[in-house]
């Protein structure tokens, strides 16, 4: 009885001390941050005007890359245009003239056309694939066969292996576009620096979107020229012919 009297009398003097009140609510959100708050699936919650935000920077970007696709689609059919166009000048030579691919002759140049840049990793890889086993199979003992590198990206493939054989490398030709004023300039600049008796031009040709199809043509200097005329074939077939003029 002593001992419960004396726990009471403690008890009532205790009693004020002792607060019931909870804890303070700006307390308890300064101690919790919304990121730290878990849901019941212990998945981390987020604030919802953090995913708006989000999802507008989102649509913006949307609406950047919508654009871009606009224009460069534009600029691909201006492009595939002034291309198609120009098959109509240099066919009719084609048929005309035939393309003596398989030639024997002893100084043979390779000319690689490729992009200066863009993400264009395999239809410039397929060029210089296709030089590299051209220049191996008219390679011989009494033959000579270097490269004319047009484009950045071929230059940068075959400089690493075929540094030596690189007689010209032209770059940066497609900063505005080509027409023939500018090729038929290009094509004089080769003739008079590299000797040939056939170049050997790799280009892709266009296809669709989606396709090139890689293409070799053969131009012959004009005393192989000759020397197959006389030989029959193709080219001797010229003389059939009545030119006017």
């Amino acid at each position: 009885m002593a001992m419960a009297a004396a726990m009471r009398r403690e008890g009532k003097r205790l009693a004020p001390l002792i607060s019931s009140q909870p804890i303070n609510n700006t307390l308890r959100s300064s101690l919790t941050s919304p990121l730290d708050q878990t849901s019941i699936g212990g998945a981390r919650s987020i604030s919802t005007q953090i995913v708006r935000n989000r999802m507008k920077s989102v649509k913006n970007i949307q609406k950047i890359t919508k654009a871009m696709k606009m224009v460069a689609a534009s600029k691909l059919r201006a492009v595939q245009t002034r291309a198609e166009n120009s098959r109509g000048l240099w066919q009719p030579f084609t048929a005309l003239l035939g393309d003596a691919a398989s030639v024997d002759v002893k100084k043979n140049v390779v000319v690689t056309v490729s992009s200066d840049k863009g993400l264009c990793g395999g239809i410039n890889s397929t060029s210089v694939k296709i030089s590299r086993v051209l220049s191996k199979l008219n390679s011989g003992p009494d033959k000579e066969t270097k490269y004319v590198i047009l484009g950045e990206k071929a230059k940068a493939q075959l400089i690493r292996d075929s540094k030596k054989d690189i007689a010209l490398s032209l770059t940066e030709l497609q900063k505005n576009p080509l027409n023939y004023t500018q090729v038929s300039v290009l094509a004089d600049d080769i003739l008079k620096n590299v000797e040939y008796d056939a170049l050997r031009i790799v280009f892709n040709k266009f296809h669709s979107v989606v396709q090139f199809i890689p293409t070799v043509s053969t131009v012959l200097s004009p005393e192989i020229v000759e020397r197959e005329a006389e030989a029959g074939g193709k080219l001797g077939e010229l003389d059939s012919y009545e030119i006017e003029g």
